[in-house]
């Protein structure tokens, strides 16, 4: 898998955490790359599985920590308001900006700048873009 499919997987593996519990998501993991007809779950190596499923139990665990982040930088809102697929992506890149230190911010930035096009509404590629700027300084 290349770097950006593997960071969609974790997007929508993470999305899952939303409406499960933090001690479920190893299984949500598995189930999602079983899934029947999923693009992203076909001719996945073990070894991206693997990959994935570490990243999205590092990220959960920590969500608090990423939360409280993400509240201290948006202005005129609370993590309440945004919606479930932006905070997702939010989530995501704030992880990488914060605690893995071979992504690029930019790219980071970027990348989730695509994902919210692709899976957010009209104006949250914008949205996600404005929120991350300001974990970029």
């Amino acid at each position: 898998m290349k770097r950006s499919e593997q960071r969609e997987a974790e997007f929508l593996v993470l999305f899952r955490a939303l409406f499960n519990e933090t001690g479920e998501m190893e299984g949500q993991t598995d189930m999602f790359f079983n899934a029947e007809g999923d693009d992203l779950s076909v001719k996945v190596s073990e070894s991206d599985k693997e990959y994935v499923k570490l990243r999205v139990l590092a990220i959960v665990a920590k969500l608090p920590e990423i939360d409280e982040m993400i509240s201290k930088n948006i202005t005129g809102w609370t993590i309440d308001r945004i919606g479930k697929v932006d905070l997702t992506i939010i989530r995501l890149a704030v992880y990488e900006i914060m605690f893995d230190e071979d992504i690029p911010v930019g790219v980071s930035i970027n990348e989730a700048v695509e994902l919210a096009k692709k899976y957010g509404r009209d104006e949250s590629g914008a949205f996600v873009n404005g929120v991350l700027a300001k974990f970029a300084k």
